[in-house]
């Protein structure tokens, strides 16, 4: 398994003996990539974002710190050179995400899309990524494959988007899809925050499946 893979999973554990941890790695993912945006990011902003309370809040950074992560100032938190290394290993699997609208391959009224590069191969049913969606609290994630300029479900080769070609657009503009890449879509009935999160859950699980077989 990669590095980076490890230290999230690791600063995502808990410590013996600490009580059970609230967040997991799509929380921590989310964090760093809210630090490379804006540079300092406040406690407050990461507990409406990440959607968690200021105490658990206070353990994601307590961890990343840890782990050398993170830089911490009265300006708030921002990402030290090993966060920023580490941010960027993630960010060439992960290259690209959206917000897109309701439709029939989603789950629910807020979703969001994360697109892995080149990792087809990775992916068995969807069933996987569906249940790391729904750990996180949300309705469920769909699990589509880039083959011959079309989106498939896993073990298929149907067109699902042939009727939803405004959302196919979307999709191949912003996402810019090639041959073998894997489109996760995380579906939420209430919260969009928890459709983003989801997405990252199964898109982080997706790459440590790859990692297990390399």
């Amino acid at each position: 398994m990669h590095t980076y893979i490890k230290v999230l999973s690791a600063v995502s554990s808990r410590y013996a003996p600490s009580r059970l941890l609230s967040y997991d790695m799509a929380h921590i993912f989310k964090a760093l990539q809210m630090m490379d945006n804006k540079g300092h990011v406040s406690r407050e902003s990461l507990c409406k974002e990440l959607n968690l309370g200021e105490g658990t809040i206070k353990t994601v950074i307590k961890h990343l710190k840890m782990h050398g992560l993170i830089d911490t100032s009265n300006s708030g938190t921002k990402l030290s050179s090993k966060g920023m290394a580490l941010f960027s290993h993630l960010q060439s699997s992960r290259p690209k995400e959206c917000a897109i609208p309701n439709c029939s391959v989603a789950l629910g009224r807020f979703n969001y899309a994360v697109i892995l590069k080149h990792l087809a191969y990775a992916v068995g049913s969807g069933i996987e990524q569906r249940d790391a969606a729904v750990k996180m609290g949300a309705s469920g994630a769909t699990t589509l494959l880039f083959r011959g300029d079309k989106f498939v479900m896993p073990l298929s080769y149907f067109d699902s988007l042939k009727n939803e070609p405004r959302i196919y657009k979307l999709l191949v503009r912003r996402l810019e899809p090639e041959n073998d890449d894997v489109l996760i879509i995380g579906s939420d009935q209430s919260d969009p925050r928890n459709a983003e999160l989801a997405s990252k859950s199964a898109a982080l699980l997706t790459i440590m499946n790859h990692e297990k077989h390399v």
